[in-house]
């Protein structure tokens, strides 16, 4: 059977190109336990946004595709879900498209004493992100993030 890990990149793997091809952006695959169910939750973008419309859409597709394709074994549920406003960040495009934000970072490990970075996004180079936290610059490996996720800054909307 194959493990969480398998799991995630399989979907990944199948997903991306079918997604970009129906307008969509893979954000980013879990496979969670939710509520005692196995769950495979699929995170989708696109410019202006979705909707539920846009998930419903996704489910069915994909939901197909995952039946045909079968290399889920167990029981599962399917969830497509907007990566929200405190959007994940896994790929190098993802910090490269949300450089001048917010955002909080866990590492795996301590790197420079630290596991937890909040602060501005500056700059992207060659698999490492520098963050600017309390006016220091933190180089930090993407490979070594167990999570990031941009900070939901309302007074940005505000002021629009």
């Amino acid at each position: 059977m194959p493990g969480k890990a398998d799991i995630v990149h399989q979907a990944e793997e199948l997903l991306e190109d079918r997604l970009r091809q129906m307008g969509y952006e893979l954000v980013a695959v879990e496979w969670i336990v939710l509520e005692g169910r196995q769950t495979l939750r699929i995170f989708i973008d696109r410019e202006g946004g979705v909707d539920i419309a846009d998930c419903v859409r996704v489910n069915d597709t994909i939901g197909d595709l995952l039946d045909v394709e079968d290399f889920i074994q167990q029981r599962y549920h399917l969830e497509v879900s907007s990566p929200g406003l405190d959007r994940p960040l896994r790929k190098p495009v993802d910090f490269e498209r949300f450089l001048g934000e917010r955002v909080k970072i866990r590492t795996y490990e301590a790197q420079d004493g630290r596991r937890n970075y909040q602060g501005t996004l500056e700059a992207v180079d060659d698999g490492i992100v520098t963050v600017r936290v309390d006016n220091e610059p933190h180089r930090i490996p993407i490979a070594a993030m167990m999570r990031a996720n941009l900070i939901y800054d309302h007074n940005k909307d505000l002021r629009r």
